[in-house]
């Protein structure tokens, strides 16, 4: 453990500018990025005493070994470097969100000669527009069935199209109007891409004007009486309505949104983002961090807001974005935000109305997310077993600690002496096990003292137990949860691998002895 005094910069090193600063382990490695209006400032936070800083933060300035800064002009610059480091990196030390699952997008492939409609997921690509994410990639392939009856755009591998344009024959999709079949020549690529862009158009959320333009079109054949056109123009109007009620309308004025929610504890942290894109939920995504750094609720949001627009083009930043709480450079980040847009971008908590009440849905979703992420975590055997395997190497133990046991000292004012345990096995807490301690009451608050009791009394306990069972004695051992029919307490039937107590060196001493 390094003394951060060691690597400490001497005064008058740092400047008082915008800029980026990395911190290194001893083998050189990067274990934290960060920015600041003033490095000067920012910098000077992280050499306090220990005592005084945040655990995590304690944590990280004892494992580096030195500490470096990259001066920038702007705060906007400062974001924009920070982000790519983050990724050049990744750092041990900073929040990273990870998605909790692999969304698919439908994606149309402009920057092809003959654009084509498919499903996309991992990293996009340049010139390739995306709409979603979608929860499955089965409600998209619905939406494009539909499409396609109004929107022929081509939906087949380069190798089915390369086959189809030797052959000469269009595939089946062409034979049944679902396709404009450019392989075969039937339409120009000049007209395919129109297609393809009224395509991206409609997804986009400009449904009403299409729609309406429809609409006349079938009342005009109507009133030349081609009553056959004017059929199929109905069946394309009700295929692009079903197309557009498998998205909810939750904002009236056509609204192009992204809100964004959190739910935290201490040591994790879940997203929520729903894309509103005309109005409409077009997507919703999320991620969980562990919460590796000192960060507050403000802070999550920023990066957040890095992790979703700084590898999206342009076109992916809506005009709003809605957030719980402004980061703390509000400023900065609304116009790093309007840069990659290509124009003005709102940052904003929203106040009231539909808004309001849609972001509250969609913190009840990052809240559920939580939720099911610990329930998941807690319960895969193979993430205990490792979490286990982990304890024992750092404490050097023979083998892994199958049964945790937890002791802490409670009183008021020296009066009132009580002593909790809480008991883990495999990882999972056994709530039945968990007991409560009276102790007797000590002269002056001797936390010491009442530590070495419950130590004693709970392995005593233990020994005893071992020769005879059935029996229990009336030393003020209560259950908390769970007792038998007949009120008592289980026995303390198992011995713990590991006991941790609350507290400092005498308390650990006092445990030892005991």
């Amino acid at each position: 453990m390094a003394d951060p005094t060691s690597y400490r910069p001497a005064p008058g090193q740092i400047p008082d500018v915008p800029g980026v600063y990395k911190f290194r382990d001893e083998h050189r490695r990067v274990i934290y990025v960060g920015k600041a209006k003033s490095l000067k400032q920012r910098l000077a936070n992280y050499f306090q005493p220990l005592a005084s800083l945040h655990p995590r933060t304690a944590t990280m300035v004892t494992t580096a070994a030195s500490v470096e800064w990259t001066v920038v002009s702007t705060e906007v610059e400062a974001l924009q470097l920070e982000y790519s480091w983050i990724k050049e990196y990744d750092p041990r030390f900073n929040v990273k969100y990870r998605d909790d699952k692999s969304y698919p997008y439908l994606a149309v492939t402009l920057n092809e000669e003959f654009p084509r409609v498919q499903v996309m997921r991992g990293q996009k690509k340049k010139g390739v527009r995306y709409f979603g994410p979608y929860a499955h990639a089965w409600a998209i392939r619905e939406t494009v069935d539909l499409m396609l009856r109004v929107f022929p755009v081509r939906t087949c591998s380069a190798g089915v199209f390369r086959n189809a344009a030797s052959a000469g024959r269009p595939c089946l999709l062409g034979y049944i109007g679902k396709c404009s079949a450019p392989c075969v020549g039937r339409v120009a690529p000049e007209e395919h891409r129109e297609l393809a862009e009224e395509f991206c158009d409609f997804m986009a959320g400009r449904t009403g004007t299409y729609i309406r333009r429809l609409e006349k079109q079938m009342m005009a054949a109507a009133e030349e009486m081609e009553y056959e056109k004017a059929g199929r123009l109905r069946d394309d109007i009700g295929a692009l309505r079903r197309a557009m009620e498998k998205s909810a309308v939750v904002l009236a004025d056509a609204t192009d949104a992204d809100l964004i929610a959190l739910a935290e504890d201490e040591l994790e942290a879940a997203v929520q983002i729903f894309h509103v894109r005309g109005g409409r939920v077009r997507g919703q995504r999320g991620w969980v961090t562990d919460k590796v750094e000192a960060v507050d609720t403000a802070g999550l949001v920023e990066h957040a807001l890095q992790q979703l627009y700084g590898e999206e083009s342009g076109e992916a930043v809506p005009k709003e974005v809605l957030v719980p709480a402004l980061p703390e450079d509000a400023e900065a980040v609304t116009q790093w935000l309007s840069g990659r847009r290509g124009s003005l971008v709102s940052l904003r908590i929203p106040q009231r109305g539909d808004k309001k009440d849609l972001m509250a849905t969609v913190a009840r979703n990052a809240q559920q997310a939580l939720v099911l992420h610990k329930t998941k975590r807690a319960s895969d055997l193979t993430t205990r077993s490792r979490a286990l395997e982990e304890i024992a190497e750092a404490l050097d133990l023979e083998s892994a600690p199958l049964r945790i046991e937890c002791f802490d000292i409670s009183h008021l004012q020296g009066e009132d002496v009580v002593a909790s345990m809480v008991v883990f096995e495999d990882g999972l807490p056994r709530k039945s096990e968990y007991r409560r301690f009276q102790i007797k009451s000590f002269e002056g608050q001797d936390d010491v003292r009442a530590m070495h009791e419950v130590i004693g009394r709970r392995f005593r306990r233990y020994l005893a137990e071992k020769e005879r069972t059935g029996e229990w004695g009336e030393d003020g051992e209560v259950a908390v949860d769970e007792a038998g029919d007949d009120g008592r307490p289980k026995r303390f039937a198992y011995p713990p691998q590991l006991v941790v107590v609350d507290g400092g060196q005498p308390q650990v001493a006092a445990a030892r002895r005991a």
